[in-house]
């Protein structure tokens, strides 16, 4: 695995977009399905992930990959703030 730093050109290489994200305590984001790959990381504060039947919650530094076309909920659990890298493949 890269070093949070790393992750950017690592993603590019691999032909993601790679931005970051900022939500705050409680934030949902429910329900979504995108017509391409997508990568989500934690870099800071907790990230939740149903994805496929599952609640992931994985920690800092660990990357998540969802499938196009997988409907799939992101929310901030935790009493902070959380800040996460997203990205989608590139056409």
């Amino acid at each position: 695995m890269p070093s949070l730093d790393q992750v950017p050109s690592d993603w590019h290489a691999r032909g993601f977009s790679c931005d970051i994200w900022t939500d705050p305590p409680g934030q949902v984001w429910a329900d979504f399905v995108h017509a391409v790959d997508e990568l989500v990381m934690p870099i800071e504060g907790a990230v939740e992930i149903e994805l496929q039947g599952r609640r992931l919650q994985p920690a800092v530094g660990e990357e998540v990959f969802i499938p196009a076309g997988e409907a799939h909920t992101v929310r901030n659990p935790g009493r902070t703030h959380s800040r996460w890298y997203y990205g989608y493949k590139r056409r």
